[in-house]
Formats: structure tokens, sequence, C-alpha cells
């Protein structure tokens, strides 16, 4: 059997879909497994030993030069290796117009998505043969997307202790643990400061704060500050100075890098954000907060995560943009996450 898993953005997300690879392996043996993902992104998916080959896609680049030749031609490869699989099986765990167009171009039968309730853009239902409905205990986005991805085989993932996996290489562990080793045995903390939406943010003195308390609790702990854009970066920077030289901000590295590094550390705290989600995907104990998204439904699983949400009554609002922004930041406090942060240390 031969599928296609359109699933293109964002990092979270993906992360997200990591299970219904292992689950697919499960109910059909010998699956041979395909996936569309966006350029900026392939990395995650990169040499995964469950995944046979990625097609990727750069959207992005392609509607700023809508009519140059080259997005003419990189439009029509991609066109060109959708349709000459066979896929037996298309799942559309998107959810949007983009991926149901690609979903679509396969020319498969049989193509899974979400129905009406679960779909991001009403057009996608145009495109797939198969609208999933979600059941009552389908909260959680991982859920979701098991459940569009189980329809056709009967086998209901509920109960079943799927593995998630990000490929790095033997360069890649050897990178992570030079970096750890140069600091003073003791807790590794991470802290990310960054995401996608300024509405998911934290202040610097409420991280300043964290940080004080967490040295204050254990003073052999080493902070180590990541950052995935210069904005991020400058705003790790002015942490480390609040915090002192137990924090330290760290260099720009690739994507598999810094998961072989999540694998290393003790703790990784963060809001809404993809390395947080990639921190529980190597099994590393997080601790996150949530103001316009619902922990419930992006919030990593399990024992060895646990998270804090604003208690503002318009919270889970998905506003990109508030007026009440500094509100909304300072309605999580410091000493609620610094408290969740010791019950994993």
């Amino acid at each position: 059997m031969r599928v296609l898993i359109v699933k293109a953005s964002a990092l979270g997300d993906i992360i997200h879909a990591l299970p219904v690879l292992d689950y697919l392996h499960r109910v059909a043996p010998g699956i041979r497994i395909d996936w569309v993902v966006e350029g900026q992104n392939r990395e995650l998916l990169d040499n995964h030993p469950l995944i046979n080959d990625l097609i990727i896609i750069n959207t992005k680049k392609w509607r700023r030069s809508l009519f140059s030749p080259e997005t003419y031609r990189e439009a029509l490869r991609v066109i060109s290796r959708l349709r000459k699989a066979p896929y037996d099986l298309v799942f559309d765990i998107q959810g949007n117009i983009k991926s149901g167009i690609i979903s679509r171009l396969t020319g498969a039968d049989r193509r899974y998505g979400f129905d009406r309730d679960g779909i991001r853009e009403s057009l996608n239902l145009l495109f797939n043969s198969h609208h999933v409905s979600m059941l009552p205990d389908d909260q959680h986005i991982a859920r979701r997307l098991l459940r569009v991805v189980s329809a056709p085989f009967g086998n209901d993932p509920a109960g079943m202790e799927l593995q998630t996996h990000i490929a790095t290489s033997i360069e890649d562990d050897n990178f992570a643990g030079g970096l750890v080793n140069e600091h003073p045995a003791g807790p590794i903390v991470l802290f990310h400061n960054g995401t996608s939406w300024a509405t998911k943010l934290w202040h610097i003195d409420a991280w300043v704060e964290l940080g004080t308390m967490v040295i204050g609790r254990h003073p052999s702990v080493t902070i180590l500050l990541s950052w995935g854009s210069q904005k991020e970066r400058d705003t790790a920077e002015a942490i480390s100075r609040g915090i002192g030289p137990a924090a330290v901000v760290l260099p720009r590295m690739s994507l598999k890098r810094f998961c072989a590094l999540l694998k290393r550390v003790d703790l990784v705290v963060g809001g809404d954000t993809g390395p947080v989600h990639l921190a529980a995907a190597v099994s590393t104990p997080t601790v996150s907060f949530y103001r316009v998204t619902d922990p419930l439904r992006n919030g990593p699983l399990g024992e060895k995560h646990l998270n804090v949400q604003s208690d503002m009554k318009c919270r889970e609002c998905l506003r990109k943009e508030c007026d009440r922004d500094d509100e909304c930041r300072r309605s999580i406090s410091a000493r609620a996450v610094f408290e969740l942060a010791e019950n994993l240390l």
C-alpha cells in the first residue's frame, strides 16, 4: 500500500502529526508513506525511517514570483510527482485550500480529510472524497489527526502508545554533547522566548524573574536561551543580562542539531511554540504557558508535560493582535511557571 500525507506546515503542527507514521506502520505493515511538506520544514522529516519520500513545496516563494518560469517549472514537477505514484490513500490533515488542491491533484480515488467542523477553510471540502468526523475525546490536535488517518482502517488509535521520532546524525549528537559539556555539572534548563504570534509571547521581566527563581533553588543550574530570529536573539540576550552568568545565549544551529540538544537538557520552558513540541517529541519534560490558544488542544501530552493557562476571561481567543496584550502577558506569573518547573526538576 502506498499513501500520501499532506501536512505542509507549520513546525508545531508537523510535530503533532508524527504519531500518524507509527500508527500507519502498525496497522499496515510494509506500507510506503510519502509526505508533502513546505521547504522550510523539511529538515524535521529528512531521513525519517518511516517515510519513503518527501515532496517539497515552496508556496511562499511561488506566491512572491507567481508568473516566473521557475515557479511554473517547480509547480509542474510537484504535480508530476503527485500523479505518478499512484496513491492508494491520501490523507489531507492540513484542512485548508492549499492542502485540498494538493490532495485532489494526486488523482487518487480515496482522499481523506476533515469534515465541516474540523477544516480550517471551508473550500477544502470540495477536494477530498471522504470527510471524517471527530469523536468527543478528540480535542487534542494529535488525536484529531489520528482520527482522519485511522478512518479507512477501522483500528481505533485510542489507547495505542504511539512513538514519535526525529532522526539526528552522529555529528548532530556529538555537537550537542560538546555544547552541554561546556557547562558545569548540574541541571540544564532551556528557555525559548519566541513564537510565531505576538499574542503568545511573555514579558522579558517574567523570563528574568523565572530564571532568578530557578537559580535560587538550583545554584548549579545552567539556563540555555534559544532563538530563531534576530528579534528573538535580541530578547534572549536581554534575558541573559537580567539573569546573569548562569544564562547562556545559544549560537545559531540547524534544526537537527537543536533537536539533538533538546534530547540532552533536563527541562524546556516556553509558550505555545515549536521548540516546546520538539522537546516533547524527543521525550524531554516541558513546561509551557498558553494565552490565546488552548493547552488541551495544543499542549504536549503526558505526565512529563505541564502547562499554565491565562486566567483572563477572553483566553483561547486565537487573536494574533489585541489591545489587551500587555495585560494578558502579565496574567501568567513567573511563580506559577516556576512551581510547575520544580515539579519536573
